[in-house]
């Protein structure tokens, strides 16, 4: 019992909870009615995309519909860059993705192709993937680092040209889970034939009593598929998609 307390106690002193708690003071202590249903729409709000069992609902049309296959067939490998920081270290998702080509590169013996250039930070993305790709042993005549994009259509733009020089029209398409839904979108109307190959999968599927509580790492996630939504949105307003 002490042990539940003192992680029900954490998860409402820290972010977000601590701030659904204020959201809520103001509710009961307001005397604005707009004030009031404002503090308890964003109380509601920010718990629901807080706990586990939304965040997943926010994933099951983004990655349900992507398996990851068991015998992937292709003239190459192309993994996506998912974000790098200033320092040079490469960020969660994108060393997961990394990882997944390496393992693809592996099995298959396919070339890679990294897509990813300096959209925010000053090094391209590629050529960090391309160097840690190397540390691991790959051979750099199998490596094709592209360092141009800035974004998923910009992606598909520069990788067409590359496929175009080694000779490819198939590709085994790596990205997270919950942006392969764009991604096979936007290489497909470049003309590929795509084999979707997703990973860093953030649904899950099992919950117990800590699962209705609040936690940062879960915000984080329901943000990331709530900005996925967005830009598809975007894609398929501007026809893009």
């Amino acid at each position: 019992m002490s042990f539940f307390l003192k992680k029900l106690i954490s998860y409402f002193i820290l972010p977000p909870g601590i701030f659904i708690v204020i959201f809520l003071i103001f509710y009961l202590f307001s005397r604005r009615k707009f004030l009031k249903k404002l503090a308890l729409f964003s109380a509601i709000a920010l718990y629901l995309i807080s706990i586990e069992p939304f965040k997943d609902l926010l994933y099951i049309p983004l990655e349900k519909p992507y398996k990851i296959p068991e015998n992937p067939r292709g003239d190459a490998i192309v993994v996506l860059g998912g974000g790098v920081y200033n320092s040079g270290r490469l960020k969660a998702s994108s060393f997961k993705r990394l990882i997944t080509g390496f393992i693809l590169h592996k099995r298959t013996g396919l070339p890679i192709i990294l897509s990813g250039g300096a959209a925010i930070s000053v090094i391209p993305e590629a050529k960090i993937m391309k160097e840690l790709l190397k540390t691991f042993g790959v051979d750099e005549d199998y490596i094709y680092a592209e360092v141009n994009s800035r974004d998923t259509g910009e992606n598909a733009k520069y990788v067409k040209k590359v496929c175009e020089k080694i000779g490819c029209e198939t590709i085994i398409l790596v990205t997270s889970g919950f942006h392969m839904r764009r991604a096979e979108a936007l290489f497909k109307k470049e003309g590929f034939k795509v084999v979707p190959y997703p990973t860093d999968l953030k649904f899950e599927g099992r919950y117990n009593v800590y699962s209705f509580f609040p936690k940062y790492s879960v915000f984080y996630d329901s943000a990331i598929a709530i900005r996925e939504y967005i830009g598809l949105l975007f894609y398929k307003l501007t026809g893009r998609i």
